[in-house]
Protein backbone atom coordinates (compact mmCIF):
# COMPACT_ATOMS: atom_id res chain seq x y z
CA UNK A 1 0.00 0.00 0.00
CA UNK A 2 2.85 2.37 0.90
CA UNK A 3 4.52 1.58 -2.42
CA UNK A 4 1.28 2.37 -4.27
CA UNK A 5 0.97 5.68 -2.44
CA UNK A 6 4.57 6.49 -3.24
CA UNK A 7 4.02 5.83 -6.95
CA UNK A 8 0.88 7.94 -6.94
CA UNK A 9 2.75 10.73 -5.17
CA UNK A 10 5.55 10.65 -7.74
CA UNK A 11 3.06 10.76 -10.61
CA UNK A 12 1.23 13.68 -8.99
CA UNK A 13 4.48 15.57 -8.48
CA UNK A 14 5.49 14.95 -12.10
CA UNK A 15 2.20 16.41 -13.33
CA UNK A 16 2.65 19.45 -11.10
CA UNK A 17 6.21 19.83 -12.34
CA UNK A 18 5.07 19.73 -15.97
CA UNK A 19 2.40 22.37 -15.37
CA UNK A 20 4.76 24.64 -13.44
CA UNK A 21 7.69 24.19 -15.81
CA UNK A 22 5.70 24.92 -18.97
CA UNK A 23 3.92 27.88 -17.37
CA UNK A 24 7.22 29.37 -16.23
CA UNK A 25 8.70 28.77 -19.66
CA UNK A 26 5.88 30.63 -21.41
CA UNK A 27 5.85 33.38 -18.76
CA UNK A 28 9.59 34.02 -18.92
CA UNK A 29 10.24 37.42 -20.45
CA UNK A 30 13.99 36.99 -20.67
CA UNK A 31 13.90 33.88 -22.85
CA UNK A 32 14.38 35.33 -26.30
CA UNK A 33 13.88 33.41 -29.52
CA UNK A 34 17.04 31.53 -30.42
CA UNK A 35 16.72 32.93 -33.92
CA UNK A 36 17.52 36.38 -32.54
CA UNK A 37 20.53 35.26 -30.52
CA UNK A 38 23.97 35.05 -32.06
CA UNK A 39 26.56 32.57 -30.84
CA UNK A 40 30.23 32.66 -31.60
CA UNK A 41 30.53 28.88 -31.64
CA UNK A 42 28.32 25.80 -31.97
CA UNK A 43 29.41 24.69 -28.52
CA UNK A 44 28.10 27.90 -26.95
CA UNK A 45 24.77 27.45 -28.75
CA UNK A 46 24.57 23.82 -27.62
CA UNK A 47 25.45 24.79 -24.06
CA UNK A 48 22.82 27.53 -23.99
CA UNK A 49 20.02 25.23 -25.21
CA UNK A 50 21.05 22.50 -22.76
CA UNK A 51 21.04 25.01 -19.90
CA UNK A 52 17.61 26.33 -20.83
CA UNK A 53 16.13 22.82 -21.04
CA UNK A 54 17.70 21.88 -17.71
CA UNK A 55 16.45 25.10 -16.09
CA UNK A 56 12.91 24.86 -17.41
CA UNK A 57 12.67 21.13 -16.79
CA UNK A 58 13.61 21.51 -13.11
CA UNK A 59 15.89 18.49 -13.33
CA UNK A 60 13.19 16.21 -14.76
CA UNK A 61 14.57 16.06 -18.31
CA UNK A 62 15.72 12.53 -19.08
CA UNK A 63 16.58 13.03 -22.76
CA UNK A 64 20.23 12.74 -23.69
CA UNK A 65 22.12 15.41 -25.61
CA UNK A 66 23.77 14.08 -28.77
CA UNK A 67 26.30 15.73 -31.03
CA UNK A 68 25.69 15.83 -34.75
CA UNK A 69 28.71 13.60 -35.24
CA UNK A 70 27.27 10.93 -32.93
CA UNK A 71 24.06 10.83 -34.95
CA UNK A 72 25.99 10.76 -38.22
CA UNK A 73 27.86 7.70 -37.01
CA UNK A 74 24.64 6.07 -35.76
CA UNK A 75 22.87 6.53 -39.12
CA UNK A 76 25.93 5.96 -41.33
CA UNK A 77 25.88 9.63 -42.35
CA UNK A 78 22.10 9.55 -42.80
CA UNK A 79 22.50 6.99 -45.56
CA UNK A 80 19.46 6.47 -47.83
CA UNK A 81 19.46 2.77 -46.98
CA UNK A 82 18.56 3.75 -43.40
CA UNK A 83 15.68 6.01 -44.42
CA UNK A 84 12.47 4.94 -42.68
CA UNK A 85 10.18 7.65 -44.02
CA UNK A 86 9.70 11.34 -44.62
CA UNK A 87 7.03 13.99 -44.41
CA UNK A 88 6.50 17.70 -44.02
CA UNK A 89 8.61 17.70 -40.84
CA UNK A 90 11.70 16.15 -42.46
CA UNK A 91 13.17 12.65 -42.68
CA UNK A 92 13.43 9.74 -40.26
CA UNK A 93 16.39 7.34 -40.30
CA UNK A 94 17.16 4.14 -38.47
CA UNK A 95 20.26 4.37 -36.35
CA UNK A 96 22.34 2.36 -33.87
CA UNK A 97 24.63 3.85 -31.25
CA UNK A 98 28.10 2.43 -30.91
CA UNK A 99 28.85 0.74 -27.64
CA UNK A 100 25.30 0.43 -26.35
CA UNK A 101 23.96 -1.04 -29.62
CA UNK A 102 20.73 0.86 -28.92
CA UNK A 103 18.54 1.11 -32.02
CA UNK A 104 16.74 4.43 -32.50
CA UNK A 105 14.66 6.35 -35.01
CA UNK A 106 16.41 9.64 -35.81
CA UNK A 107 14.16 12.46 -37.01
CA UNK A 108 16.08 15.19 -38.82
CA UNK A 109 13.79 18.20 -38.87
CA UNK A 110 13.53 20.24 -42.05
CA UNK A 111 15.37 23.44 -41.25
CA UNK A 112 13.18 25.35 -43.72
CA UNK A 113 9.85 23.84 -42.66
CA UNK A 114 10.19 23.57 -38.88
CA UNK A 115 8.54 26.36 -36.90
CA UNK A 116 11.62 27.40 -34.97
CA UNK A 117 13.96 26.86 -32.09
CA UNK A 118 11.45 27.89 -29.44
CA UNK A 119 9.00 25.20 -30.57
CA UNK A 120 11.84 22.67 -30.71
CA UNK A 121 12.64 23.47 -27.09
CA UNK A 122 8.98 23.03 -26.02
CA UNK A 123 8.72 19.72 -27.87
CA UNK A 124 11.80 18.37 -26.11
CA UNK A 125 10.40 19.60 -22.80
CA UNK A 126 6.95 18.03 -23.24
CA UNK A 127 8.24 14.71 -24.52
CA UNK A 128 10.77 14.51 -21.72
CA UNK A 129 8.22 15.15 -18.99
CA UNK A 130 5.34 13.07 -20.37
CA UNK A 131 5.76 9.30 -20.20
CA UNK A 132 3.14 6.71 -21.05
CA UNK A 133 3.04 3.22 -22.55
CA UNK A 134 1.28 4.61 -25.63
CA UNK A 135 3.52 7.63 -26.23
CA UNK A 136 6.79 7.16 -28.08
CA UNK A 137 9.84 7.63 -25.86
CA UNK A 138 12.26 10.46 -26.63
CA UNK A 139 15.82 9.14 -26.26
CA UNK A 140 17.59 12.43 -26.92
CA UNK A 141 18.10 15.43 -29.15
CA UNK A 142 20.75 17.36 -31.05
CA UNK A 143 20.96 21.15 -31.46
CA UNK A 144 24.39 21.53 -33.05
CA UNK A 145 24.58 24.58 -35.29
CA UNK A 146 21.33 24.86 -37.21
CA UNK A 147 20.61 21.13 -36.84
CA UNK A 148 17.42 20.19 -34.98
CA UNK A 149 17.32 16.41 -34.55
CA UNK A 150 15.24 14.17 -32.27
CA UNK A 151 16.09 10.54 -31.46
CA UNK A 152 13.18 8.28 -30.52
CA UNK A 153 12.88 4.65 -29.54
CA UNK A 154 12.76 2.46 -32.64
CA UNK A 155 9.36 0.97 -33.51
CA UNK A 156 9.90 -2.24 -35.46
CA UNK A 157 6.60 -2.29 -37.38
CA UNK A 158 6.70 1.27 -38.61
CA UNK A 159 3.46 3.24 -38.75
CA UNK A 160 -0.19 2.25 -38.89
CA UNK A 161 -0.27 3.85 -42.33
CA UNK A 162 2.26 1.30 -43.59
CA UNK A 163 -0.01 -1.61 -42.64
CA UNK A 164 -3.37 -0.04 -43.39
CA UNK A 165 -3.19 2.52 -46.19
CA UNK A 166 0.13 1.80 -47.92
CA UNK A 167 0.06 -1.97 -47.80
CA UNK A 168 2.80 -3.43 -49.96
CA UNK A 169 1.83 -6.10 -52.52
CA UNK A 170 1.74 -9.54 -50.93
CA UNK A 171 1.78 -8.11 -47.41
CA UNK A 172 -0.84 -9.49 -45.05
CA UNK A 173 -3.55 -7.05 -44.00
CA UNK A 174 -4.20 -6.34 -40.33
CA UNK A 175 -6.89 -8.59 -38.88
CA UNK A 176 -9.89 -7.21 -37.00
CA UNK A 177 -8.59 -7.89 -33.48
CA UNK A 178 -5.26 -6.21 -34.21
CA UNK A 179 -7.06 -3.17 -35.60
CA UNK A 180 -9.18 -2.83 -32.48
CA UNK A 181 -6.08 -3.31 -30.30
CA UNK A 182 -4.31 -0.48 -32.15
CA UNK A 183 -7.32 1.82 -31.89
CA UNK A 184 -7.70 1.11 -28.17
CA UNK A 185 -4.02 1.77 -27.45
CA UNK A 186 -3.97 5.00 -29.45
CA UNK A 187 -7.08 6.16 -27.56
CA UNK A 188 -5.29 5.48 -24.27
CA UNK A 189 -2.42 7.68 -25.44
CA UNK A 190 -4.85 10.51 -26.15
CA UNK A 191 -6.55 9.91 -22.80
CA UNK A 192 -3.23 10.43 -21.03
CA UNK A 193 -2.63 13.70 -22.89
CA UNK A 194 -6.16 15.01 -22.30
CA UNK A 195 -6.98 13.84 -18.81
CA UNK A 196 -3.77 13.04 -16.94
CA UNK A 197 -1.27 15.60 -18.22
CA UNK A 198 -1.58 18.88 -16.34
CA UNK A 199 -2.20 21.15 -18.13
CA UNK A 200 -3.87 18.98 -20.78
CA UNK A 201 -2.09 18.57 -24.09
CA UNK A 202 -3.96 18.75 -27.40
CA UNK A 203 -2.18 16.51 -29.89
CA UNK A 204 -3.50 18.32 -33.00
CA UNK A 205 -1.98 15.89 -35.50
CA UNK A 206 -3.65 12.53 -34.86
CA UNK A 207 -3.33 10.46 -38.05
CA UNK A 208 -2.29 6.98 -39.16
CA UNK A 209 1.27 7.97 -40.05
CA UNK A 210 1.82 9.29 -36.50
CA UNK A 211 0.74 6.05 -34.83
CA UNK A 212 3.82 3.84 -34.58
CA UNK A 213 3.75 0.10 -33.92
CA UNK A 214 6.22 -2.05 -32.01
CA UNK A 215 7.07 -5.67 -32.77
CA UNK A 216 3.79 -6.79 -31.17
CA UNK A 217 1.69 -4.11 -32.90
CA UNK A 218 1.29 -2.10 -29.70
CA UNK A 219 0.69 1.51 -30.78
CA UNK A 220 2.47 4.66 -29.63
CA UNK A 221 1.73 8.26 -30.60
CA UNK A 222 4.63 10.14 -32.14
CA UNK A 223 5.50 13.54 -33.65
CA UNK A 224 4.41 16.20 -31.18
CA UNK A 225 5.60 19.14 -33.25
CA UNK A 226 2.07 20.57 -33.50
CA UNK A 227 0.96 19.76 -29.94
CA UNK A 228 -0.53 22.60 -27.92
CA UNK A 229 -1.21 23.06 -24.24
CA UNK A 230 -4.95 22.91 -23.67
CA UNK A 231 -7.19 25.46 -21.96
CA UNK A 232 -7.00 25.82 -18.20
CA UNK A 233 -9.14 27.50 -15.57
CA UNK A 234 -12.19 29.22 -17.03
CA UNK A 235 -10.91 29.01 -20.58
CA UNK A 236 -12.98 26.84 -22.93
CA UNK A 237 -10.55 26.73 -25.84
CA UNK A 238 -7.15 27.77 -27.15
CA UNK A 239 -7.09 30.14 -30.12
CA UNK A 240 -4.35 29.35 -32.60
CA UNK A 241 -3.70 29.35 -36.30
CA UNK A 242 -5.12 26.31 -38.05
CA UNK A 243 -2.51 23.62 -38.57
CA UNK A 244 -2.63 19.89 -39.10
CA UNK A 245 -3.42 17.55 -41.97
CA UNK A 246 -6.32 18.18 -44.32
CA UNK A 247 -9.22 15.82 -43.68
CA UNK A 248 -8.33 15.15 -40.05
CA UNK A 249 -9.05 18.63 -38.64
CA UNK A 250 -12.31 19.12 -36.74
CA UNK A 251 -14.72 21.42 -38.62
CA UNK A 252 -15.01 23.99 -35.81
CA UNK A 253 -11.22 24.22 -35.51
CA UNK A 254 -10.75 24.60 -39.26
CA UNK A 255 -13.41 27.34 -39.29
CA UNK A 256 -12.52 29.37 -36.20
CA UNK A 257 -9.04 28.32 -35.04
CA UNK A 258 -10.53 27.50 -31.64
CA UNK A 259 -8.84 24.35 -30.38
CA UNK A 260 -10.11 21.97 -27.67
CA UNK A 261 -9.53 18.35 -26.74
CA UNK A 262 -12.73 17.58 -28.68
CA UNK A 263 -10.80 18.56 -31.81
CA UNK A 264 -8.60 15.52 -31.21
CA UNK A 265 -11.74 13.40 -30.79
CA UNK A 266 -12.82 14.26 -34.33
CA UNK A 267 -9.38 13.32 -35.65
CA UNK A 268 -9.58 10.06 -33.73
CA UNK A 269 -12.96 9.36 -35.35
CA UNK A 270 -11.43 9.87 -38.79
CA UNK A 271 -8.53 7.50 -38.07
CA UNK A 272 -10.86 4.93 -36.50
CA UNK A 273 -12.99 5.04 -39.65
CA UNK A 274 -9.82 4.49 -41.70
CA UNK A 275 -9.02 1.48 -39.50
CA UNK A 276 -12.49 0.01 -40.06
CA UNK A 277 -12.73 0.72 -43.80
CA UNK A 278 -9.13 0.57 -44.96
CA UNK A 279 -9.77 3.81 -46.88
CA UNK A 280 -7.81 7.07 -46.74
CA UNK A 281 -9.65 10.10 -45.44
CA UNK A 282 -8.92 11.84 -48.76
CA UNK A 283 -8.39 9.63 -51.81
CA UNK A 284 -8.56 11.36 -55.17
CA UNK A 285 -8.19 8.03 -56.97
CA UNK A 286 -11.73 7.01 -56.00
CA UNK A 287 -14.99 8.14 -57.63
CA UNK A 288 -15.89 11.74 -56.78
CA UNK A 289 -18.59 10.78 -54.25
CA UNK A 290 -16.13 8.51 -52.39
CA UNK A 291 -13.05 10.75 -52.30
CA UNK A 292 -13.84 12.19 -48.84
CA UNK A 293 -14.17 9.31 -46.38
CA UNK A 294 -16.34 11.12 -43.83
CA UNK A 295 -18.73 12.49 -46.46
CA UNK A 296 -19.03 9.01 -47.98
CA UNK A 297 -19.64 7.36 -44.60
CA UNK A 298 -22.24 9.75 -43.12
CA UNK A 299 -25.29 8.42 -45.05
CA UNK A 300 -24.13 4.82 -44.58
CA UNK A 301 -24.21 5.24 -40.79
CA UNK A 302 -28.00 5.42 -41.06
CA UNK A 303 -28.60 2.18 -42.96
CA UNK A 304 -27.78 -1.18 -41.35
CA UNK A 305 -27.99 -2.94 -44.69
CA UNK A 306 -24.92 -1.01 -45.79
CA UNK A 307 -22.79 -1.43 -42.67
CA UNK A 308 -20.85 -4.34 -44.13
CA UNK A 309 -20.04 -2.21 -47.19
CA UNK A 310 -17.95 -0.05 -44.87
CA UNK A 311 -15.73 -2.90 -43.67
CA UNK A 312 -12.31 -3.17 -45.31
CA UNK A 313 -12.57 -5.76 -48.12
CA UNK A 314 -9.12 -7.02 -47.09
CA UNK A 315 -10.72 -8.35 -43.91
CA UNK A 316 -12.51 -10.86 -46.18
CA UNK A 317 -15.54 -10.84 -43.90
CA UNK A 318 -13.51 -12.08 -40.92
CA UNK A 319 -14.90 -9.81 -38.22
CA UNK A 320 -17.74 -10.01 -35.65
CA UNK A 321 -20.77 -8.35 -37.22
CA UNK A 322 -21.92 -6.89 -33.91
CA UNK A 323 -18.39 -5.67 -33.27
CA UNK A 324 -18.47 -3.89 -36.61
CA UNK A 325 -21.74 -2.21 -35.67
CA UNK A 326 -20.36 -1.05 -32.32
CA UNK A 327 -17.12 0.20 -33.85
CA UNK A 328 -19.08 2.22 -36.39
CA UNK A 329 -21.17 3.66 -33.56
CA UNK A 330 -18.04 4.85 -31.76
CA UNK A 331 -16.69 6.39 -34.99
CA UNK A 332 -20.04 8.11 -35.62
CA UNK A 333 -20.01 9.64 -32.13
CA UNK A 334 -16.49 11.03 -32.57
CA UNK A 335 -17.40 12.50 -35.96
CA UNK A 336 -20.35 14.53 -34.68
CA UNK A 337 -20.43 17.98 -36.30
CA UNK A 338 -20.96 19.71 -32.94
CA UNK A 339 -17.92 19.37 -30.69
CA UNK A 340 -20.05 19.32 -27.52
CA UNK A 341 -21.81 16.12 -28.62
CA UNK A 342 -18.59 14.18 -29.06
CA UNK A 343 -17.68 11.90 -26.15
CA UNK A 344 -14.74 12.29 -23.83
CA UNK A 345 -11.71 10.28 -24.85
CA UNK A 346 -12.09 8.29 -21.61
CA UNK A 347 -15.55 7.22 -22.81
CA UNK A 348 -14.02 6.06 -26.09
CA UNK A 349 -11.34 4.14 -24.18
CA UNK A 350 -14.09 2.40 -22.20
CA UNK A 351 -16.02 1.44 -25.33
CA UNK A 352 -12.91 0.19 -27.15
CA UNK A 353 -11.82 -1.80 -24.11
CA UNK A 354 -15.02 -3.83 -24.47
CA UNK A 355 -14.48 -4.20 -28.21
CA UNK A 356 -10.94 -5.45 -27.64
CA UNK A 357 -12.13 -7.76 -24.88
CA UNK A 358 -14.88 -9.07 -27.14
CA UNK A 359 -12.38 -9.94 -29.85
CA UNK A 360 -9.99 -11.66 -27.46
CA UNK A 361 -12.56 -13.50 -25.39
CA UNK A 362 -15.12 -14.41 -28.03
CA UNK A 363 -17.38 -15.58 -25.20
CA UNK A 364 -20.92 -14.55 -26.08
CA UNK A 365 -24.29 -15.88 -25.01
CA UNK A 366 -27.48 -16.41 -26.99
CA UNK A 367 -28.54 -12.80 -26.45
CA UNK A 368 -25.39 -11.40 -27.94
CA UNK A 369 -23.91 -10.36 -24.60
CA UNK A 370 -20.24 -10.62 -23.72
CA UNK A 371 -19.14 -12.02 -20.37
CA UNK A 372 -16.33 -9.91 -18.95
CA UNK A 373 -13.70 -10.99 -16.46
CA UNK A 374 -15.52 -9.34 -13.57
CA UNK A 375 -18.72 -11.27 -14.23
CA UNK A 376 -20.57 -8.36 -15.81
CA UNK A 377 -22.54 -8.76 -19.01
CA UNK A 378 -22.13 -6.12 -21.69
CA UNK A 379 -24.84 -5.68 -24.30
CA UNK A 380 -23.93 -4.74 -27.84
CA UNK A 381 -27.45 -3.51 -28.47
CA UNK A 382 -27.35 -0.79 -25.83
CA UNK A 383 -24.36 0.65 -24.09
CA UNK A 384 -24.49 3.72 -21.89
CA UNK A 385 -21.42 5.84 -21.33
CA UNK A 386 -21.33 8.57 -18.73
CA UNK A 387 -20.13 11.72 -20.43
CA UNK A 388 -19.09 14.24 -17.80
CA UNK A 389 -17.98 16.76 -20.40
CA UNK A 390 -21.50 17.72 -21.40
CA UNK A 391 -21.89 20.31 -18.67
CA UNK A 392 -22.50 24.02 -18.37
CA UNK A 393 -19.35 24.97 -20.26
CA UNK A 394 -20.43 22.92 -23.27
CA UNK A 395 -24.03 24.11 -23.54
CA UNK A 396 -23.81 27.79 -22.70
CA UNK A 397 -24.67 30.13 -19.87
CA UNK A 398 -27.88 29.57 -17.98
CA UNK A 399 -28.19 25.84 -18.46
CA UNK A 400 -28.40 23.83 -15.22
CA UNK A 401 -25.30 21.84 -14.39
CA UNK A 402 -26.29 18.23 -15.03
CA UNK A 403 -24.73 14.99 -16.06
CA UNK A 404 -25.79 13.48 -19.32
CA UNK A 405 -25.57 9.99 -20.65
CA UNK A 406 -24.41 9.42 -24.17
CA UNK A 407 -25.93 6.20 -25.44
CA UNK A 408 -24.32 4.39 -28.33
CA UNK A 409 -27.37 2.59 -29.61
CA UNK A 410 -26.87 -0.10 -32.19
CA UNK A 411 -30.29 -1.40 -33.18
CA UNK A 412 -29.78 -4.75 -34.85
CA UNK A 413 -33.33 -4.76 -36.17
CA UNK A 414 -33.78 -1.16 -37.27
CA UNK A 415 -30.10 -0.85 -38.11
CA UNK A 416 -28.86 2.61 -37.18
CA UNK A 417 -25.82 3.92 -35.36
CA UNK A 418 -27.79 6.42 -33.32
CA UNK A 419 -25.86 8.58 -30.83
CA UNK A 420 -28.49 9.74 -28.35
CA UNK A 421 -28.10 12.21 -25.51
CA UNK A 422 -30.42 11.87 -22.57
CA UNK A 423 -30.74 14.02 -19.48
CA UNK A 424 -29.73 12.01 -16.45
CA UNK A 425 -30.82 14.75 -14.09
Amino acid sequence: MNCFQCCMSEEKNARKSLKKSIKEYHDTKTLASFANISFKTDSSRRKYIAEEIAKVGKGNITAQIFTYRELCVATNNFHPDNLLGEGGFGRVYKGKFEGTEQVVAVKQLDRNGFQGNREFLVEVLILSLLHHAHLVNLVGYCADGDQRILAYEYMANGSLEDHLLDLAPGKKALDWNTRMKIAAGAAKGLEYLHEQANPPVIYRDFKASNILLDENFNPKLSDFGLAKLGPTGDMTHVSTRVMGTYGYCAPEYALTGQLTTKSDLYSFGVVFLEIITGRRVIDNNRPTEEQNLVTWAQPLFKDRRKFTLMADPLLEGKYPIKGLYQALAVAAMCLQEEAATRPLISDVVTALAYLTLDGEAGDTDADGNVDTTDGCSVKYQLRAITNKSLLLSSFGVGMPVRFFVVILYVDLEVGTCDPRITDAG
